[in-house]
Order: structure tokens, then C-alpha cells, then sequence
């Protein structure tokens, strides 16, 4: 299988007057094309700025960052414009990168209608659920055709009961669209159900202090039903003890 990303030997640190304070050491690891990678580690450990610098944002000071192909990123807020439709929200990447054409409109207009939010094509953001808005969100991202995605913890300002829905909602659009995905999330819960591996970092300064993969009996359960099965709760427990082993060793 083609490897879509590849970090090799990443490190960084943030700089200002009092000093140097470092935030990833040594990361190096790949991930191929369709696969679901998440990442979990302690608060505060660099996981964010893992995706930053993936995503170009920020350069690494030492080590190297390969990808193959156009980024997609979706934040943690959806950042809809009010002044915008759901429709002119969904194609701004479109007009933004100058690529309004009758294809890629034509992408746009399918997605949605795919994705129950055509009939919400003239309303505006505050008039959508929350649930929406986020489908919204990943219709903008995926509209420009990017080979991958990058996801800041896309579901945190949900509450519990549409979070599990919108990612359950989320994960399908991604699989059906046969996109590769990086998620950044502190709820162990969810790098699980929706996940083929999950990379588990260290405290700050992060590195790799584990990469498990997952599998289940059953490949095509939705996140939802993985999270009803024994292998959910044998994977919730091998990452619980690493991350409390991280602690005790603070």
C-alpha cells in the first residue's frame, strides 16, 4: 500500500525571551494511503502542533516531513461564516484556490445532496444544528479533493450525545470518499472506534511511545458498534496503562 505521509526524526521547540521550550523529540512514523491514524497522549504533550507541522503551518527544526498530495484540515470549531449560505461556506475552498468549475461544483452540489444538506443549500450557519454545521465543515474540506486529512479534535465543542452521532456521521463520509486521516483527539473512546491505529505519544517533549494497531472481528462495524465489543475494551486498557505508565514516570 502506497505511503501517503512520512515523518521521519521530527523535533521541535517553541523559542521566546525566557527560553527554549521543547515540544516533540524524535517522531518518526508513516501512514499509508486510507488509512485512519489517530493520536492520543497527555494534555499539553504536542499533539497539535504535531498536525501543525504536517500540515506545513510550522517548519521542523530537526527531521523531515514527506506527503504525497493536497491537505485537507478541519479544525475544532467549524468555523461556518455567517454572512455566508451552507452553500457558499462549502465551496469557498473552491473559490478561494481559483478552481470554481463546473466539475468541482458539480462535486460540490453531489456531496451535499449525498450528505442531507442540500435542502439546507441557502440557509445559514446559526440556523443548523451542531451536528450540521460539522457535516458542513467536512463537505468545505473534502469539496477541494484533498489526499488528506488532517483532523483537530473536530468533535470537542459538540455535546456527548451529537458527538457520538456527528462522528459516526463524519467516519462514514470519510471511508465512502476513500480518504486517508489524521486525527488529533484526547478521547480515548474515539481514536478507537473510528481508528485503524492509534499513535501513542509521550508528555511533552512528545515522542512515539507506542503505535497499536487495531482490529476488529467484524471490519465493517461503524464506530458506534465498536465501541460495543470486547476488542474496544482490551484497547481502551492497553492505552489507559501506557498513558498511566507515562504518568508514574513524571
Amino acid at each position: 500500500m502506497e505511503t501517503l505521509l512520512q515523518a521521519d526524526h521530527v523535533s521541535y521547540s517553541y523559542h521566546n525571551l525566557s527560553g527554549e521550550t521543547p515540544a516533540l523529540s524524535d517522531i518518526t512514523f508513516s501512514v499509508k494511503k486510507g488509512e485512519f491514524l489517530s493520536l492520543v497522549g497527555p494534555s499539553g504533550c504536542g499533539k497539535s502542533t504535531l498536525l501543525s507541522l504536517l500540515a506545513a503551518l510550522l517548519k521542523p527544526e530537526s527531521g523531515t516531513v514527506t506527503i504525497q498530495g493536497r491537505i485537507g484540515y478541519m479544525l475544532q470549531k467549524d468555523h461556518l461564516f455567517e454572512w455566508r449560505t451552507i452553500w457558499k461556506n462549502v465551496t469557498l475552498g473552491l473559490e478561494i484556490q481559483k478552481r470554481m468549475t463546473q466539475e468541482n461544483l458539480a462535486r460540490a452540489q453531489q456531496m451535499m445532496k449525498d450528505y442531507g444538506l442540500w435542502e439546507f443549500r441557502d440557509a445559514r450557519p446559526s440556523e443548523l444544528s451542531g451536528g450540521m454545521r460539522q457535516r458542513a465543515a467536512l463537505i468545505r474540506t473534502l469539496v477541494p479533493d484533498p489526499d488528506l486529512l488532517l483532523l483537530d479534535e473536530p468533535f470537542s465543542a459538540l455535546d456527548y450525545q451529537t458527538r457520538l452521532n456527528v462522528c459516526d456521521d463524519v467516519c462514514r463520509i470519510i471511508k465512502k470518499e476513500g480518504k486517508t486521516a489524521i486525527l488529533v483527539t484526547h478521547d480515548l473512546s474515539e481514536a478507537i472506534s473510528v481508528s485503524d491505529r492509534v499513535l501513542i505519544l509521550s508528555h511533552r517533549p512528545a515522542s512515539v511511545r507506542r503505535e497499536l494497531p487495531l482490529s476488529f472481528a467484524d471490519s465493517r462495524l461503524t464506530p458506534m458498534a465498536r465501541r460495543q465489543t470486547r476488542e474496544f475494551q482490551d484497547y481502551f486498557n492497553i492505552i489507559w496503562k501506557e498513558l498511566n505508565a507515562d504518568e508514574s514516570e513524571i
